[in-house]
Formats: structure tokens, sequence, C-alpha cells
């Protein structure tokens, strides 16, 4: 599936549109938790026009057949009570369409990213990375899986330590690191390999050698969307004109705050930038 973000501002100078596509679809059911006896059983009272919300990635009107993974959230007096996972294949169809409307929609985008969570909804990736790549688009994906030649030729690839380790296998020292990350950069021809460590912080591999940052020491609260913010924030300043390794130190940052709060959680402009 795809969504249009919204414009993102840099530093004040740049409106920037990033092109994303994920897989998963959500499905919330609203209503009214009745507890039934003592014992704590609660049903749940769904009343006409609660029944369901349902958002594609943020974006009702986007091509739900092509969800491969339906969640289904139950949420009763504001608190998610439930949730439960539905998986099928996207059809040869609505891939099609998925593949015509990438073609007509990337080109008034500034940086294009695929989030694949390896449920099939972004079997034709290879495609179009190359048709953004071919555009002048930076491309970054959030890779899943272990065969990640279906990725080759894109700027940058995000894989966290155990990701990477499913493709170039264990490694004991940095050293050892360090070899396979290039080895792999430079069989899959990407611009840079960025690999999250979590409480290590992270490590950009590219033609220049490596760059290593820190994890922002802070209380950690929730890590949910810690990686997501930062290939988010990464796609949004390098559309606006950064390089990798001039965007990691922020997208770092951005994911630092986002663990210092609860759930899933935005960063803002202020937070980004003070």
């Amino acid at each position: 599936m795809w969504i249009m973000w919204p414009a993102f501002l840099v530093a004040g100078l740049l409106e920037v549109l990033v092109f994303a596509m994920v897989d998963p679809q959500d499905l919330h059911w609203f209503g009214q938790p009745v507890e039934l006896s003592r014992q704590g059983v609660y049903t749940l009272v769904v009343t006409a026009g609660q029944k369901q919300s349902v958002v594609v990635n943020g974006d009702e009107s986007v091509l739900a057949k092509l969800s491969t993974t339906v969640k289904l959230r139950v949420i009763g007096r504001h608190q998610q009570l439930l949730r439960m996972d539905f998986e099928n294949e996207p059809d040869h169809e609505a891939l099609a369409s998925q593949t015509e409307a990438f073609a007509a929609l990337a080109p008034a985008h500034d940086a294009i990213l695929f989030s694949d969570y390896g449920k099939g909804g972004l079997a034709h990736i290879t495609s179009m990375i190359e048709q953004g790549r071919a555009l002048g688009k930076a491309v970054l994906i959030d890779p899943k899986g272990s065969d990640y030649a279906r990725y080759a030729g894109a700027t940058v690839i995000t894989p966290n330590r155990l990701e990477l380790q499913q493709v170039v296998g264990a490694w004991r020292t940095d050293d050892e690191l360090r070899a396979k990350a290039q080895q792999l950069r430079e069989q899959l021809r990407l611009g840079a390999l960025l690999v999250t460590l979590g409480e290590d912080g992270m490590t950009l591999f590219d033609a220049q050698g490596e760059l290593h940052v820190q994890a922002q020491a802070r209380e950690v609260f929730d890590v949910t969307g810690a990686g997501d913010t930062v290939i988010a924030t990464l796609a949004a300043l390098i559309a606006a004109g950064m390089s990798p390794r001039e965007a990691m130190p922020l997208a770092n940052k951005a994911g630092g705050i986002v663990v210092g709060k609860f759930g899933t959680a935005t960063v803002s402009y202020e937070e980004l930038f003070s």
C-alpha cells in the first residue's frame, strides 16, 4: 500500500514530499465496554455509526485490495482491548494497479520510501526502485527477509542488527561487520547501508567509509515505531537535500526522542532541531 505523507518542513526552508509504500491496513472497531460478570468478562457494545473505521495507512481511498495484512483493533473507552491480524496474498490485478499508480505518482515526490513487511505487497519493488532512480529520486528501504537482491540500486537500506545477520551472517568484531556491510553494499550497488544497533546507536556504511553515532542517552519508555521514525526522518531530510551522512545524526536523534514517549509517537520540528 502507499501513502503520501504530509509536507515536512525542514529547517524552515524547504517543503518536501515523501512518497511511502507499506503493507498493512488498519481496521478499528469502536464501542463501549460493558462488564458481564465479576470475573472481568467484558462485551463490546458497538452502536450504529461506530462499528468500524477503515484506515489504509492513513488514506481511506488507497487500493484496499493490496493490503496483505489487516490489523483489526478493538477499541473501548479510548483503549485498545484486542488486536487480531488477518493475512492474504494480493492478487495480480491489484499489483498491476499498484505499479501503474506508482509510475503516475512518483515523479511529483522528492523521495521514495518502501517499508517491506515481507507479505507480498511489494512484489514489484525491484522495478519500482529502478523507476524511482531513473527519475533521479532518492529511494529508501526498510528491508525484510533474506533476499536483499530485490533492493539492488536503492539509495539507502536500513536493516537492524538481526535483519542484517540474516543476510550476511553473524560477526564477532567491528572489523567483520565493516567487511560484511561494505561487501553487501557494493554487491547491491547501494548508495549507503545504515545498520541500526539499538542501544549501540547506528552505523552508516558508504563509499567514503563509515560513520557511527551513539544512541541518544535517555530513559526508554516504549520502542514502538522507533525504526519507522528513523527511516521517515532520514527520507524527509534527504528529500530536502541532505546527504545520508548529514541526515543520519538527526534521524538518530528522532529515534531517541520517540522511545522516550509512550505508544506510537511523533517528533515535532522543535524537538528535532532544538
